[in-house]
């Protein structure tokens, strides 16, 4: 199997287990990404089994719009029951890398309003210690060289996302040479307290609750206690 059949078998997983899960009036979180994408489109015939979802980005909110799946705001979704999400690394324990997409602000805010945190990916993205990839850093356009030089103290190497703006209006920095992190929820609570930061890619504080891999042997279901 490529990599691209290995999202499509783990989108379907994260379907059968989410029609599992949910109940007539659940809310379904809505992550980023090109396995969100494929979790999307297999999840359109059954959508008349919850109640709509709440989604981390524009463009995922098109696209589940495009299937005629209703799109929440978050202020006004009484519960989410499940939020299910991709990665750009994940450990053993279910502490992730994400925003390559550059969705990372609303993926972190859905994430920690949610019941239960889905991550699915490949099995490419299971990594002993996170950082080889880049850390993205959400920040204030003005405070993007401040923020900059406190990176570089802490030992990263920050590029800054040339030309992309995020759905709130900020910039990226993609932080290199950090691996391996040794700590990520203390790495995560530092990159956080740098003023001008919004947040960071790094999911160590709400980790996933279970992750969905997909492997040459089959769709594995990991969580937290294993």
């Amino acid at each position: 199997m490529n990599q691209e059949d290995l999202k499509q078998a783990v989108a379907q997983a994260a379907v059968d287990y989410t029609l599992s899960r949910i109940e007539d009036d659940s809310i379904i979180g809505i992550g980023t990404g090109s396995t969100a994408n494929y979790f999307i489109d297999l999840l359109a015939p059954h959508r008349h089994r919850f109640a709509g979802t709440v989604a981390s980005s524009e463009a995922s909110a098109a696209r589940l719009k495009s299937h005629g799946i209703d799109v929440h705001d978050l202020n006004s979704a009484r519960e989410v029951t499940l939020y299910i999400d991709g990665a750009d690394e994940t450990n053993p324990r279910l502490e992730l890398v994400k925003g390559g997409g550059g969705a990372l602000t609303r993926e972190k805010i859905v994430a920690a309003v949610a019941r239960e945190f889905v991550c699915i990916a490949d099995e490419s993205k299971w990594v002993d210690h996170l950082g080889m990839f880049p850390i993205p850093v959400e920040v204030i356009p003005m405070a993007r060289s401040h923020v900059a030089r406190q990176l570089v103290k802490l030992g990263g190497d920050p590029v800054y996302r040339e030309g992309v703006v995020t759905d709130n209006g900020n910039v990226i920095l993609d932080v290199h040479h950090l691996h391996p992190i040794a700590s990520p929820r203390q790495l995560e609570e530092t990159l956080n307290n740098i003023t001008g930061v919004v947040t960071n890619g790094l999911f160590a504080l709400r980790p996933a609750d279970i992750l969905l891999l997909g492997t040459s042997a089959g769709v594995k279901t990991i969580t937290q206690s294993q």
